[in-house]
């Protein structure tokens, strides 16, 4: 029977603990099971095998020939080193079933992860992404940024939310979502360049109207290995990561005419936008609450210096202005959210979080 599921696993270098975590990851993808609400339809496991140096070959070929009767298909693919956005597409060329899932070599997912996403798009048509709430894996007090991000993912769960956070970050956990396969046909699958593949991909899906939802069950353990990759490729440093917002974000901006604000003059702020100006899209002015900051200018941008006014000088909300929220201080954005909306600023029409 041919599968409904297909399982994308990519791993690279997975073993330097045995392969431990790399088991752990394909018994919890074996144990899949559904509910007579919620059954689990025929699903495959594709193992992608990116040019491993080490046993991670040898152990999904071992764990291939000892998979649980009645668990899911194992397929495992040895393949030339190629880096993730590759190895995806890869997979996604393999890949016989319409909904394809994502699942990383150091991470577990719940038994019912995969019944209860299909059963979500299934119910949907017209939603083409469904992610999971995630449980953060690793040590909260030395990865504190990881957690928090975490927990922000996790508050996103509405279509409107992940829309309206696609530029503050990465709105949906990459290896836990299920996503139609038609639309990596329609919209282009996984791109390969200087930007992190994921949220190139949601950002690029978004715009294209796809529609996102986030299970508020927390389905997945994301784990923290020293190895992973937004710790160690230049792809996901910040740098990549303005520069790939300040892509989009000028698509949205020039949308139609609009009168551009900032809440945030400081310095981060300021440097997570940066790449966005030019000599064509500029600033009207900065909003910040620091009365040291409030009647200054800001120079270094490509054009005359921009001044930096208080919320209470920021004119009514109109269909020709736009703000971008940049605050990125623990609870900062949401105060300067909760100010806009006060004030008739809505989020996603008036605003949005950058």
């Amino acid at each position: 029977m041919n599968p409904r599921i297909s399982v994308l696993l990519p791993v690279y270098n997975a073993a330097a603990d045995g392969g431990t975590a790399l088991r752990r990851c394909l018994q919890s993808l074996f144990a899949q099971c559904g509910t007579p609400e919620a059954p689990l339809p025929p699903t495959e496991i594709i193992a992608l095998d990116d040019g491993s140096t080490d046993a991670s070959g040898a152990v999904l070929d071992a764990l291939a020939l000892l998979r649980p009767q009645g668990a899911p298909e194992l397929r495992v693919c040895h393949l030339p080193h190629a880096g993730i956005a590759p190895t995806l597409n890869a997979g996604l060329e393999l890949a016989r079933g319409p909904y394809i899932a994502r699942m990383d070599a150091d991470d577990v997912s719940h038994p019912r992860r995969l019944s209860l996403q299909y059963a979500r798009l299934a119910a949907d048509p017209d939603m083409g992404v469904c992610a999971a709430c995630a449980t953060f894996g690793g040590d909260p007090e030395t990865a504190f940024g990881f957690a928090h991000f975490v927990d922000w993912q996790n508050s996103l769960l509405t279509p409107e939310d992940i829309r309206d956070g696609r530029f503050r970050d990465a709105p949906v956990c990459h290896p836990t979502v299920m996503f139609r396969r038609e639309i990596a046909e329609r919209e282009g699958p996984y791109r390969d360049g200087d930007f992190a593949e994921d949220w190139e991909l949601w950002l690029r899906w978004l715009d294209a109207g796809v529609r996102f939802c986030k299970l508020p069950q927390a389905l997945y353990q994301w784990n923290d290995p020293p190895q992973r990759l937004t710790r160690t490729d230049n792809r996901y440093s910040d740098a990549a990561n303005n520069a790939l917002r300040a892509f989009w974000l000028r698509r949205e901006c020039r949308r139609k005419p609009v009168r551009l604000y900032v809440w945030g003059a400081g310095r981060m702020a300021r440097r997570r936008l940066a790449p966005l100006w030019d000599a064509t899209l500029l600033p009207v002015a900065f909003i910040d609450i620091d009365p040291r900051k409030i009647g200054q200018y800001v120079r270094n941008l490509p054009g005359p210096p921009v001044p930096v006014i208080a919320p209470q000088n920021l004119p009514p909300a109109a269909e020709d202005a736009l703000l971008l929220n940049a605050l990125t201080a623990h609870g900062a954005a949401e105060q300067a959210a909760a100010w806009l909306e006060a004030h008739g600023w809505r989020r996603g029409v008036h605003w949005l979080l950058t």
